[in-house]
């Protein structure tokens, strides 16, 4: 055994830290008995914890299948609270741990989803009353479609400072404000 004084090879035991990671050899230094393990796998999960993919939150994705579980929490050993049984429904990433996504849809359900389960590509759904798909950004503008409350569609842009957003409903692309459907936020574009 040798003293503190001699830094690298040893510390406090017989146990050779120099080919340990640098992390677990302050805290086998810092912490010799067995606190050493007990603190290095609080460290381990906790980072683990803390995880992310690093992209900013809350952010809108869709269903990546129709069908996808909505748990109680972040695993496959809580319950299943709902099942969406609708491809490409939007919905928001509001928390992380690990590979789980907190999700909240249009209604304001919220629950657990495993990453895979979602996709990047923005959709939108339609909210409140029957909408006219517009061929220009005008109110004005000639009416391509009209279209119920809860249908689905894709955001194709949502233009700098205006209050319309084009999207592509059914195959038939056109203009919508964006208070008449869910799946993007005030002041966000998309070009």
């Amino acid at each position: 055994m040798t003293r503190r004084s001699d830094p690298g090879k040893y510390c406090f035991t017989e146990m050779k830290v120099h080919d340990m990671p640098p992390v677990a050899r302050l805290i086998h230094c810092l912490f010799p008995s067995g606190a050493a393990l007990a603190v290095l796998l609080f460290l381990v999960q906790a980072t683990g914890a803390a995880e992310s993919s690093g992209l900013p939150l809350p952010r809108f994705v869709s269903l990546r299948s129709d069908e996808v579980n909505l748990r109680t929490g972040p695993g496959v050993r809580y319950p299943v609270d709902w099942i969406y049984t609708r491809r490409d429904l939007p919905v928001e990433v509001i928390a992380e741990f690990e590979t789980w996504r907190k999700i909240r849809d249009w209604q304001g359900t919220e629950g657990w989803v495993h990453q895979s389960m979602l996709a990047a590509r923005r959709m939108v759904v339609i909210v409140g009353s029957q909408r006219r798909l517009r061929a220009e950004p005008d109110e004005k503008a000639l009416s391509l479609a009209l279209v119920d409350p809860n249908v689905t569609g894709r955001l194709l842009g949502c233009p700098r400072a205006k209050t319309y957003c084009r999207v592509e409903i059914d195959n038939i692309q056109g203009w919508l404000k964006r208070d008449e459907f869910w799946g993007v936020y005030q002041g966000e574009f998309i070009e």
